[in-house]
């Protein structure tokens, strides 16, 4: 009985790949007294394997927590492994606005203290007595009121890239912080004022809204189904929308755009930018906002250290790394020295640019292509790449795609290649070739040739 990952990462993306078939990123939770999270947890990853449904879930005796990628065919039968379960019948699935077919790449179901860490040790708060729960048009309408305090419950880079428009957005890394702070700041207002909340899809404010009741609030109310489920009411009914910018989101796409506002800037030269990545040296990981310019100048690093580690020996970098806790400070490290352009807490309303269109993101599943090797070395001082041919061979001429995590999607026209030192048209099955590529690569990374 197979109850974890089988597959890398690596090897998930080109199975997909390979499948051809539109993926749904979509995101659900649900509060309830779950008595055994851990064969509730079992149970889900039999019936979610056997669907190719891959996603983050967090599951505990107060819920579960989901963020997934589900093939598009079967999500009915998806709903139907959760219909099983009373507290989950009906329940809504916040559908991403833009999807990508690489959202998540495995399978990850945990068992948690609770699904959303909280700091609380209250026996006496009830999670379940939640706020009054609005939909689009209703939210738009309560923001006019004067007597409306609205509040962002996400942490300072997620409301830093989009909010709306006259929120409070704490200053805060985790949501666990933000709760005391605004208990504190709305201490005079719990009678007077209608106090209301927002968050990605619905699950903290869910649970900030049963919170500020139990404070003696009387007024609370939250956005149902969170910027998710507010993006998508506004396009299909027609609405303004009073959020502005990006809704920053928990997997590889870090960012959906809900409006054409850039609210925030480059962390690294202060340019109009809401575009988020992880830096490229591995001992550092660190997520903040960088523009197409300083990626290139940088080579998607954040600092001039971590620039120069880069291009270190990699058993180098791996001696520079030992012993430290990187993965799970990704998210958290977001306020670096470094970053001299970096803003939270009081945040402005007003746009500094306009983004550009871009393409449909679905797009990219008709590029046909085929797996050829992958990633051995690369040659920082004459920028050339080596790679293993593993699959049918290479020629000069070929229109290849460099693929991976940090490289991202990186298209060339191979005008010379090199095996053993020799220039030749063809390499083979085995052979290590090697050709000039402007752009660093990795040992994560994979070469494909792209079809016609």
């Amino acid at each position: 009985m197979q109850l974890y990952n089988t597959l890398s990462a690596e090897e998930r993306a080109e199975l997909i790949d390979q499948a051809g078939q539109q993926r749904l990123t979509l995101s659900f939770y649900a509060y309830a007294k779950i008595e055994d999270p851990k064969k509730f947890r079992d149970d889900l990853f039999l019936a979610w394997n056997a669907l190719d449904a891959l996603g983050r879930i967090y599951v505990a005796h107060e819920g579960i927590n989901a963020q997934m990628n589900v093939p598009a065919e079967n999500i009915e039968a998806f709903r139907e492994t959760l219909e099983v379960y009373d507290f989950m019948k009906g329940i809504r699935l916040n559908v991403a606005v833009e999807h990508d077919d690489h959202a998540f790449l495995k399978l990850t179901i945990k068992v948690r203290h609770k699904i959303v860490a909280d700091g609380l040790n209250d026996d006496t708060f009830d999670v379940t007595n939640k706020g009054v729960h609005l939909k689009a048009k209703e939210f738009n309408e309560i923001l006019e009121d004067p007597d409306t305090i609205v509040v962002d419950f996400r942490n300072h880079y997620e409301s830093e890239v989009g909010h709306f428009k006259g929120a409070i957005t704490p200053d805060v890394e985790t949501f666990r912080e933000s709760l005391p702070i605004i208990n504190e700041q709305l201490q005079d207002h719990k009678e007077d004022k209608k106090l209301v909340m927002y968050c990605t899809g619905g699950i903290r404010c869910e649970k900030a809204s049963a919170y500020f009741k139990h404070q003696g609030f009387k007024n609370v109310y939250q956005l149902e189904g969170g910027i998710i489920n507010y993006a998508k009411q506004i396009q299909e009914e027609g609405l303004e929308s009073k959020f502005i910018g990006k809704n920053f989101v928990f997997d590889n796409r870090l960012g959906e755009r809900i409006t054409d506002d850039i609210v925030s800037q480059c962390h690294q030269c202060g340019k109009p930018c809401d575009n988020h990545t992880n830096c490229a040296n591995d001992g550092c990981h660190l997520l903040f906002i960088q523009c197409d310019d300083c990626k290139a100048a940088m080579e998607n690093t954040c600092s001039t250290e971590c620039h120069e580690t880069i291009h270190l020996p990699y058993d180098e970098q791996i001696k520079l790394r030992r012993g430290k806790q990187v993965g799970n400070k990704v998210f958290r490290k977001g306020k670096s020295e470094s970053l001299k352009f970096k803003h939270s807490g009081d945040l402005s309303d007003t746009a500094l640019a306009t983004a550009a269109k871009s393409a449909d993101i679905r797009q990219k599943i008709k590029v046909k292509k085929t797996l050829i090797g992958k990633a051995e070395h690369y040659y920082v001082k004459a920028q050339v790449g080596q790679f293993t041919v593993e699959n049918q061979e290479l020629n000069e001429g070929d229109r290849i795609l460099i693929s991976g995590p940090t490289t991202g999607n990186q298209e060339l026209f191979l005008d010379k290649i090199i095996v053993d030192g020799t220039e030749v048209p063809t390499a083979k099955l085995g052979d290590k070739v090697t050709f000039e590529v402007p752009f660093r690569i990795r040992l994560s990374d994979k070469i494909y040739k792209i079809l016609d």
